[in-house]
């Protein structure tokens, strides 16, 4: 196991082993989930087998969570940048890519050649889009870097759901307007999951559209050059679906369709848990106040993360942005959710239960101050009562 070395300001070495390290390989288990649930069709016969990826996100990972725990543990500061430095946890973002092309197109294969009834196929699309939701993670880690090649990577892989314009969006809009009123990604106290995803969605979309818009312009290029990053990582999920239909039939398209469809909520389910109800203060210059790790919620639950890239420890991401995934942080005072992303999206799931559980967070996050809260403007007047203050202390948001 590698150890990491540095000098403190006082003079003292500091010497420090990951160890984690190795245990990163459990993020390509994500890959073999659709593989194993055809493996699993074929052994048994049953096509009982097509709810596998379901129950393996939904079910299996927040069990294991529960039963595995939380990891609290961080690197020491002074060892964060060597941490970031070793090319090790770069190469291992781009070797779990093309597992998740293969799983894919095994999946393709799967509906293009086996006599599935529409509802197995139904929930089939339902279980392996929410799987490979997942590359999203990828596509978000890479898309952070710098270099040609990594963001090349976080191409491929939002290409693989058809998401081509999240890097720009999330890069450019979301970081920037994360926890305000203004954000179509952060959601907002008292609001669904399903209402959030009709605001997120489009939101996102033509966010994404007019960043890349503006970007071109700037290099006095057309929206519609062959320079346009969306419309390359478009043209590459077009190709897939082509490629795809030419070897197993054109009755794959509402498969992949669905699928895609569904990797989106996945990234809207990741959304919608991630700020809930937080809202960063705005200041007498009409400016919000700087992204601080408290304006994300936070969770340490070791399984989940190990499959996500440490991208649940998200509030130390959102104030650190171009921080590689291995070195990121853990912080005292956090807000904290319940469980890891999964359990929370199915939790999230049933508004009811999520309210129930998420809004007494929330409020002491805001030290009880509901008007230091991102409420939804439909909830406003009711969330106000129930919390003593005046529906008119906050302007309401579009």
């Amino acid at each position: 196991m590698k150890t990491y070395t540095a000098t403190t300001a006082d003079g003292r070495t500091v010497s420090y082993r990951d160890g984690k390290r190795y245990y990163w390989f459990f993020s390509f288990l994500l890959a073999f989930v659709t593989p194993a649930a055809i493996g699993l069709y074929f052994w048994t016969g049953s096509i009982a087998a097509v709810f596998l990826p379901l129950a393996y996100l939904y079910a299996f990972i927040p069990l294991f969570d529960l039963f595995a725990g939380e990891d609290t543990h961080n690197p020491p500061e002074e060892i964060v940048e060597a941490m970031a430095a070793d090319p090790f946890y770069r190469i291992l973002l781009h070797a779990t890519v093309p597992f998740f092309y293969a799983s894919f197109f095994a999946a393709v294969w799967f509906v293009g050649t086996q006599p599935l009834p529409w509802w197995a196929i139904l929930a089939f699309a339902w279980g392996v889009g929410s799987v490979h939701g997942d590359v999203l993670t990828l596509g978000h880690e890479l898309g952070h870097k710098t270099n040609a090649v990594d963001r090349l990577g976080a191409k491929l892989v939002n290409a693989l759901i058809g998401y081509g314009h999240f890097c720009i969006e999330h890069n450019r809009g979301h970081h920037v307007w994360v926890s305000t009123p203004d954000d179509p990604a952060s959601s907002r106290m008292g609001e669904s999951i399903y209402a959030f995803a009709t605001r997120e969605l489009p939101g996102t979309f033509k966010r994404g559209w007019a960043h890349e818009r503006l970007r071109l312009s700037k290099k006095g290029k057309s929206f519609w050059s062959l320079e346009n990053d969306i419309l390359q990582g478009y043209a590459i999920t077009l190709s897939i679906a082509a490629a795809s239909a030419a070897l197993f039939g054109w009755h794959v398209l509402p498969f992949i369709a669905l699928h895609h469809f569904v990797g989106w909520y996945g990234l809207t389910q990741a959304n919608y848990v991630e700020h809930y109800g937080l809202l960063r203060r705005k200041l007498p210059n009409g400016r919000y106040e700087p992204v601080q790790p408290r304006h994300s919620w936070n969770t340490n639950h070791i399984v989940s993360n190990l499959l996500l890239f440490h991208l649940q420890r998200h509030s130390d991401h959102h104030a650190n942005a171009l921080r590689p995934y291995q070195a990121l942080r853990d912080f005292p005072d956090l807000p904290r959710l319940p469980s890891g992303y999964p359990g929370c999206y199915a939790l999230a799931a049933i508004p009811a239960l999520w309210f129930r559980v998420m809004d007494p967070k929330v409020m002491a996050w805001a030290g009880g101050d509901i008007t230091k809260v991102n409420v939804a403007p439909t909830r406003k007047a009711a969330l106000y009562r129930r919390y003593g203050a005046e529906a008119a202390a906050l302007p309401a948001a579009a």
